[in-house]
Protein backbone atom coordinates (compact mmCIF):
# COMPACT_ATOMS: atom_id res chain seq x y z
CA UNK A 1 0.00 0.00 0.00
CA UNK A 2 1.24 3.44 -0.90
CA UNK A 3 1.13 6.11 1.78
CA UNK A 4 1.89 9.80 2.02
CA UNK A 5 3.14 12.05 4.80
CA UNK A 6 0.68 14.86 5.50
CA UNK A 7 1.78 17.54 7.93
CA UNK A 8 -1.04 19.37 9.70
CA UNK A 9 0.11 22.84 10.71
CA UNK A 10 -1.71 24.91 13.31
CA UNK A 11 -0.99 28.54 14.15
CA UNK A 12 -1.23 27.76 17.83
CA UNK A 13 0.71 24.45 17.41
CA UNK A 14 1.59 21.70 17.64
CA UNK A 15 2.20 20.54 14.08
CA UNK A 16 1.67 16.83 13.42
CA UNK A 17 2.75 14.65 10.53
CA UNK A 18 0.56 11.65 9.85
CA UNK A 19 0.84 8.83 7.37
CA UNK A 20 -2.18 8.60 5.08
CA UNK A 21 -2.79 5.49 3.00
CA UNK A 22 -3.86 5.92 -0.59
CA UNK A 23 -7.19 4.28 0.25
CA UNK A 24 -8.11 6.61 3.12
CA UNK A 25 -8.97 10.25 3.64
CA UNK A 26 -6.95 12.68 5.72
CA UNK A 27 -9.73 12.66 8.33
CA UNK A 28 -9.70 8.85 8.56
CA UNK A 29 -5.92 8.87 9.01
CA UNK A 30 -6.07 11.52 11.74
CA UNK A 31 -8.65 9.47 13.63
CA UNK A 32 -6.52 6.34 13.28
CA UNK A 33 -3.50 8.28 14.58
CA UNK A 34 -5.42 9.81 17.49
CA UNK A 35 -5.13 13.36 16.11
CA UNK A 36 -8.22 15.49 16.68
CA UNK A 37 -9.61 17.33 13.69
CA UNK A 38 -13.05 18.94 13.50
CA UNK A 39 -15.61 17.39 11.17
CA UNK A 40 -19.35 17.15 10.74
CA UNK A 41 -21.00 15.79 7.59
CA UNK A 42 -18.20 13.51 6.26
CA UNK A 43 -19.70 14.06 2.79
CA UNK A 44 -18.07 17.31 1.62
CA UNK A 45 -21.21 19.38 2.05
CA UNK A 46 -20.09 21.45 5.03
CA UNK A 47 -16.76 23.14 5.67
CA UNK A 48 -16.09 22.03 9.22
CA UNK A 49 -13.06 19.94 8.17
CA UNK A 50 -11.55 22.48 5.77
CA UNK A 51 -7.78 22.88 5.51
CA UNK A 52 -5.56 24.97 3.24
CA UNK A 53 -2.83 23.34 1.20
CA UNK A 54 0.47 25.09 1.94
CA UNK A 55 2.93 23.00 -0.04
CA UNK A 56 3.30 19.78 -1.99
CA UNK A 57 6.38 17.56 -2.06
CA UNK A 58 8.13 19.55 -4.77
CA UNK A 59 8.35 22.45 -2.31
CA UNK A 60 6.00 24.84 -4.13
CA UNK A 61 4.41 27.21 -1.66
CA UNK A 62 2.49 30.44 -1.74
CA UNK A 63 5.20 32.05 0.38
CA UNK A 64 8.16 30.96 -1.78
CA UNK A 65 10.31 33.75 -3.14
CA UNK A 66 10.47 34.08 -6.90
CA UNK A 67 6.74 34.00 -7.50
CA UNK A 68 6.12 30.27 -7.18
CA UNK A 69 2.48 29.45 -7.82
CA UNK A 70 0.40 28.41 -4.82
CA UNK A 71 -0.39 24.68 -4.91
CA UNK A 72 -4.02 23.75 -5.58
CA UNK A 73 -6.01 20.91 -4.08
CA UNK A 74 -6.16 19.26 -7.50
CA UNK A 75 -2.35 19.01 -7.49
CA UNK A 76 -2.23 16.97 -4.30
CA UNK A 77 -5.62 15.32 -3.65
CA UNK A 78 -8.36 13.23 -5.12
CA UNK A 79 -11.87 13.37 -3.70
CA UNK A 80 -14.24 10.51 -2.96
CA UNK A 81 -17.05 12.73 -4.22
CA UNK A 82 -17.19 16.32 -5.47
CA UNK A 83 -16.43 18.83 -2.68
CA UNK A 84 -19.82 20.57 -2.86
CA UNK A 85 -19.05 23.01 -0.02
CA UNK A 86 -16.10 24.59 -1.85
CA UNK A 87 -16.34 26.98 -4.75
CA UNK A 88 -14.05 26.57 -7.74
CA UNK A 89 -12.17 29.67 -6.56
CA UNK A 90 -11.63 28.20 -3.09
CA UNK A 91 -10.26 25.00 -4.62
CA UNK A 92 -7.89 27.01 -6.82
CA UNK A 93 -6.82 28.90 -3.68
CA UNK A 94 -5.81 25.56 -2.11
CA UNK A 95 -8.70 24.83 0.27
CA UNK A 96 -9.34 21.13 0.87
CA UNK A 97 -12.20 19.23 2.55
CA UNK A 98 -10.26 16.72 4.62
CA UNK A 99 -13.22 14.39 5.26
CA UNK A 100 -13.33 13.33 1.59
CA UNK A 101 -9.79 14.17 0.38
CA UNK A 102 -7.13 11.52 -0.20
CA UNK A 103 -3.55 12.71 -0.80
CA UNK A 104 -1.56 11.82 -3.90
CA UNK A 105 1.71 13.29 -2.63
CA UNK A 106 3.42 14.35 0.58
CA UNK A 107 2.10 17.75 1.59
CA UNK A 108 1.59 20.39 4.30
CA UNK A 109 -1.88 21.61 5.25
CA UNK A 110 -2.86 24.48 7.52
CA UNK A 111 -5.77 23.55 9.80
CA UNK A 112 -7.65 25.32 12.55
CA UNK A 113 -10.25 28.00 13.13
CA UNK A 114 -8.46 30.64 11.08
CA UNK A 115 -8.69 28.53 7.92
CA UNK A 116 -12.36 27.83 8.60
CA UNK A 117 -13.01 31.58 9.03
CA UNK A 118 -11.28 32.37 5.72
CA UNK A 119 -13.71 30.17 3.81
CA UNK A 120 -16.89 31.32 5.56
CA UNK A 121 -20.15 29.44 5.62
CA UNK A 122 -21.09 26.42 3.57
CA UNK A 123 -23.38 27.18 0.65
CA UNK A 124 -25.58 24.34 1.95
CA UNK A 125 -26.10 25.68 5.51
Amino acid sequence: MTSYDVTLERLDGPNRTIEVGDDETVLEATQRAGVRLPYDCRKGTCITCVGRLLAIEDGASESDAGGAEQPRDTDAFTYRRPPAALTDRERVDGYVLLCIASPRTDCRIEVGPRVRAEVGDSPWS
